[in-house]
């Protein structure tokens, strides 16, 4: 039995080119330019997107946002908290 099973093995990989081996699938040509297509949309969309961010993200007045700010060490300044 293992004679014949290496036997049938050996066929099949002697036999391993079809009349179909080799031929891509005008499918896949599709699929690929589908996505080469979808591919440059996005980044034409992400290019629009970020020539509408601010050239810095630092706010013009930090004033509001320091007094907000009431979790970080204030380095000694303020009122003493002993009294």
């Amino acid at each position: 039995m293992g004679v014949t099973i290496l036997a049938q093995n050996a066929l099949l990989a002697q036999n391993t080119t079809g009349p179909e081996f080799g031929k891509a699938s005008p499918v896949g040509l599709v699929i690929i330019a589908l996505l080469l297509v979808g591919t440059a949309l996005l980044v034409r969309s992400m290019n629009g997107h970020m020539k509408k961010l601010p050239s810095s993200f630092e706010p013009t007045d930090p004033t509001p946002d320091q007094a907000a700010d009431e979790g970080t060490d204030r380095g000694g300044i303020g009122p003493d908290p002993r009294g």
